[in-house]
């Protein structure tokens, strides 16, 4: 048996991956390397010397990176012991399904196509993937990381919460993580909130109005009269209550905090100018508030 070439170097003049499928034997990966010019063996020439030289350790599922020059010897041993490469996808809070779905379609490792993902559905954070997933695989162990992390804080809410389920609680942290950018500010956003939908008030978050409109991407513009007055089942400035659904894939500090609100008799907030609000209980000091922030506005030359 001439077995020289199982150390010695490699036809590829640079460096490559190869992607181990699972179910794949060792004949099919030597085909496979044949293919990618990874080896200048036959198939039944590496499988027969990968049964005698390779060891009996089992070759691993995923992508591994392949130097080049990389002789048999080295490739088997990499698929054997090697480390899989990991690739990253991070899902920004706040982020709604729509822009989700565009993010999982530009990844071109990945292969199928992308669901567009239930709004509300998928946990932010960030994510590895291996070269071969497909979309959809990806899209579930999204869904999945968001099924286990909301029931884990449903168990923890506090008898402050006046969301009656999860799905509630979903849709109110969704309108909070619009809401708000600074994350000391979530848990009393969430409080003025959970004040409002205790009393029957309308919401008024501009961020529902604009959601069956753009489905959560931007708007580019300022909303219109008739836009804040039509009563459809999200527009939180034209009904009481929440709206119909989530508006956006809230994190999960922003679904603790409905869960958990401040405990508040604050009924209303407006921008202060700083990127953060000011908290009212009463109207009145409300819309001084307000006279306040469109002052400072007037200054920036924004009104």
């Amino acid at each position: 048996m001439f077995v020289a070439p199982w150390w010695g170097a490699g036809p590829s003049d640079e460096d490559g991956s190869v992607v181990v499928t699972p179910g794949t034997s060792v004949a099919a990966l030597g085909a496979q390397l044949e293919e990618q010019g990874l080896i200048d063996l036959s198939p039944e020439r590496w499988s027969l010397l990968a049964r005698v030289f390779g060891g009996s350790d089992p070759i691993k599922v995923g992508e591994f990176e392949v130097p080049a020059a990389a002789s048999p010897a080295d490739i088997m041993d990499i698929v054997q012991h090697g480390r899989p490469l990991q690739r990253f996808v991070t899902i920004p809070e706040g982020l709604p399904s729509i822009l989700v779905k565009e993010r999982i379609d530009a990844l071109e490792q990945l292969t199928g196509e992308t669901p567009l993902p239930e709004e509300g559905s998928i946990l932010p954070q960030t994510y590895d993937y291996q070269r071969g997933e497909t979309r959809a695989a990806l899209i579930a162990r999204m869904q999945a990381a968001m099924e286990e992390a909301l029931a884990k804080a449903w168990e923890e809410r506090s008898e402050r919460a006046v969301v009656n389920t999860p799905e509630e609680a979903i849709i109110l942290a969704s309108i909070v993580e619009k809401e708000t950018a600074l994350p000391e500010e979530r848990r009393m956003v969430a409080g003025v909130m959970s004040n409002r939908v205790r009393l029957g008030m309308m919401l008024g978050a501009d961020a529902t109005t604009i959601y069956p409109i753009t489905k959560g991407k931007p708007l580019g513009r300022l909303i219109r009269r008739s836009e804040l007055d039509d009563p459809n089942p999200y527009n939180t400035r034209a009904i009481s209550g929440l709206p119909i659904g989530p508006i956006t894939n809230p994190g999960i500090e922003s679904i603790r905090a409905v869960l958990d609100p401040a405990d508040t008799d604050a009924l209303y907030y407006v921008a202060d100018g700083s990127g953060g609000h000011v908290f009212a209980k009463t109207l009145s000091e409300h819309n001084e508030n307000a006279a306040r922030w469109r002052q400072i506005r007037r200054e920036r030359g924004e009104l």
